[in-house]
Parts: structure tokens; sequence; C-alpha cells
């Protein structure tokens, strides 16, 4: 009997001697060391696409899974969280580059959020306040212009909140001034639109007899890109036209096209309509054209 109780606390001592060699061998960062790396983690310097995330297990380690879900939430914040449009007029008449003391408030025929979202139809045309006003506003000018801006909430409030200031502030200079154009573009009244998407744009420029209309609007927010205005421009608007009448400039965003080049690539398209009298597929954005890498003046890549 002594002899089995001798064996068993040896065999206990023995598994406890074990136990400790073994718990020298555990990583002293364990989480950092459950993540398999992977080799393409270098080339995510380069896009703020989730490449290269590693693996932890079966699963993608936890730091990036928190980082998704993060950007989640700032897209769906971007979608329903409301335009302090009241706000932003009051900066808008305060800007020295503002072609006028007015600022239409508009509001679309989406009367909230959830509506705006279930019935895109609704968002494309103003209501009948809004209509009145612009109405009013025409008969008692008895105006008609070269250009109108409608900033419309869209997907993305904070988009525009974050953007339409230094944009405008870059864009609008270049269409007065004499030294950029012979003739400058005689500019509307801005028109900020509540629950409002792109056509709606084209409903503002037939009642405000504008020859030409620009549209700046929240794009949807990405899961990189909560941020992102869309700019669409339309030449000889009214309500019924499809995007096929439409030029559009994407991603205007500190962290995407910046404000000079977007407002570079709409100086241009803005100058081209004018000049054809057209937008839409018939009109195309040759601002990029100088930084092909070849010599041949044929345009036609399948000729050598």
């Amino acid at each position: 009997m002594n002899t089995m109780k001798k064996e068993q606390k040896e065999e206990v001592k023995h598994e406890m001697n074990n136990t400790a060699n073994r718990s020298t061998d555990f990583p002293s960062h364990p989480t950092e060391e459950a993540v398999v790396e992977n080799p393409w983690e270098r080339l995510r310097s380069f896009t703020d696409a989730r490449i290269g995330l590693g693996r932890a297990g079966v699963s993608v380690p936890t730091k990036h899974l928190m980082n998704f879900q993060l950007a989640h939430a700032k897209a769906q914040d971007a979608v329903r969280t409301p335009l302090n449009t009241d706000e932003l007029i009051q900066h808008l008449k305060t800007q020295d580059w503002n072609p006028s003391d007015t600022v239409h408030k508009l509001h679309s025929h989406a009367k909230d959020r959830p509506e705006y979202l279930q019935r895109p139809d609704y968002g494309r045309m103003l209501d009948a306040d809004s209509v009145d006003t612009l109405t009013h506003y025409r008969q008692e000018s008895n105006e008609g212009y070269d250009l109108a801006f409608a900033i419309v909430d869209g997907l993305s409030a904070f988009a525009i909140e974050e953007n339409i200031t230094p944009f405008l502030s870059t864009l609008i200079p270049q269409l007065t001034s004499t030294k950029q154009q012979s003739t400058p573009w005689k500019i509307a009244p801005l028109c900020v639109v509540e629950q409002g998407r792109v056509a709606i744009g084209d409903h503002i420029g037939e009642l405000l007899n504008a020859k030409c209309v620009v549209v700046l609007v929240g794009e949807r927010p990405g899961l990189s890109s909560p941020d992102s205005m869309g700019l669409y421009l339309t030449w000889a608007p009214k309500t019924g036209l499809t995007d096929a009448y439409r030029n559009c400039i994407s991603n205007i965003r500190m962290a995407g096209m910046s404000y000079a080049d977007a407002s570079y690539k709409a100086m241009y398209l803005l100058t081209e309509a004018r000049v054809m009298k057209l937008s839409g597929v018939n009109l195309k954005d040759r601002t990029g054209d100088e930084v092909l890498e070849h010599d041949s003046k044929d345009n036609n890549f399948l000729i050598s």
C-alpha cells in the first residue's frame, strides 16, 4: 500500500513538473502570436480596401473585425443623421464667394427619412411649398440664370457638411471671374434641399429658368468613405431626364478627389457644356487625356 502511494506521489510530482515546463512555452503576447499575417499586408498602405488582413484561426483578427464594425456604424450614421440645414444656410450666407444674399431652403416630396429611403421617387421632386417658393422668386426677380446649384443631403448629410464649403469656395470664384473666362457665369441663389436625390436638381433648374444645374449630393456611404460627395451636371434641366443626360464627378472629399481636381474637372465640363449646349453621354471628360503614356496622335488603341 505504501509503495502504491509513493508511486502515485511520484506521478503527480512528475505531471506538475511537466505542466510548469509547458507554461514557459506560452507566447508572451498570445493575441499577437495567434494572428497569421498575410503577405499582402504591405499593399494596404496603397488602398483603403480590406486586403491582406491575415487570420486568427479560421476567422478575421479581432482588431480588423472591430474596425469593420466601426466603419459600418459610421456608414449607418451617415445615412440616418439629418442635415442641419438652418446652420448650413446661415454659414453659406456669410461666404464672400456666395453669388447672392438669398439661399433657398427646399424640401423634397418625401416628408421624412423613412419615407425618403422607402420611396426614392419622392426624393426626385420638390414638395408643393418648395415649388411655390421658387416660382414666387422667379416671378419677383424675372431673371434667367446660366447656372443653378442644388446642395442636397442625399444619403450622407455628413458629406455635405464636410465638403460643400471648401469645394464651392474653390469652384464659384472661377465661374464668376473675368480672368478665368471672357463671359462669367450668372449664378442663381444657392438651394439647400432636404431629403433629396440627384434628379431633384432638374426640377430646381427648370423652375429657376437656369441653362445648367449642378447638384452636389451626399453619396451612398461605403465602408471606407462615409463622407463622399458627388457632383452631377445637367444642361437644359427639366423634370423627367434620365442619368444619360448627366455628367458625374464622384468621391469629392479630403481622402478622395481633391477640391482642386474636382473643380478643374467641373470647370472643363461646364465650359464644354456651354459651348456644345449638351451634357451626359455626349459630353466626354477629356481632362485626363494628356496623361496617356504614348506620343501617338491616334487615340485608337487597336491601331499600333
